[in-house]
């Protein structure tokens, strides 16, 4: 077995420059997915991406004086990094990836592709309605599979705010999700 995040941590804090290619492609999925699935634009997350394994890097030894979990420390940052994005002006919120309709031959594959992508596209503009403070345990939540304790760690909140803004969210979009199923019969019954 190999070193753990926090043993690389401590090879490339003393200069050893393929721990950090390790610790990267170790943990590049785990940022990716999670900044995905914040911004939903592929080209935005690979930027947003490099800009957060920058800032990692750039902080190690900042780390090393936590003594926390790896993991939850380089998703606080990345969480840090979209909420710069949001901030940021003129953010667009409906760009649509669709460089993986090529990977689809049949047709009635295509017809149950399309079927999934308009779904996630309901989901993610339902989930863009959210304040970012829910949108955020959502994702880390149920995106990332993240336990309560470890959400409250990365946003800086009590475990009772994540439970309650999680009850929130969800409940948000389950109206979000249903008034947008209903706009959709009305238009097929004109």
């Amino acid at each position: 077995m190999g070193l753990s995040d926090e043993e690389l941590v401590n090879e490339i804090i003393s200069g050893n420059q393929s721990a950090m290619e390790v610790l990267v492609n170790r943990n590049y999925k785990l940022v990716y997915a999670f900044i995905y699935r914040n911004v939903g634009e592929y080209h935005t997350t690979l930027d947003l991406t490099q800009e957060s394994f920058i800032k990692i890097m750039k902080n190690l030894k900042i780390f090393k004086s936590h003594k926390g979990n790896f993991q939850c420390w380089i998703l606080k940052i990345a969480l840090n990094i979209c909420k710069d994005y949001w901030k940021s002006a003129y953010v667009k919120h409906n760009t649509v990836d669709d460089s993986s309709l090529e990977q689809v031959y049949e047709e009635e594959n295509v017809i149950n592709y399309l079927e999934k992508i308009e779904e996630r596209q309901e989901i993610k503009k339902a989930m863009m309605l959210l304040p970012e403070e829910q949108r955020e345990v959502i994702i880390l939540r149920y995106y990332n599979d993240l336990k309560i304790r470890d959400i409250a760690n990365i946003t800086e909140i009590k475990e009772s705010t994540v439970k309650s803004r999680l009850r929130l969210a969800i409940g948000k979009l389950k109206t979000l999700l249903q008034r947008g199923d209903s706009n959709e019969r009305n238009k097929r019954s004109i």
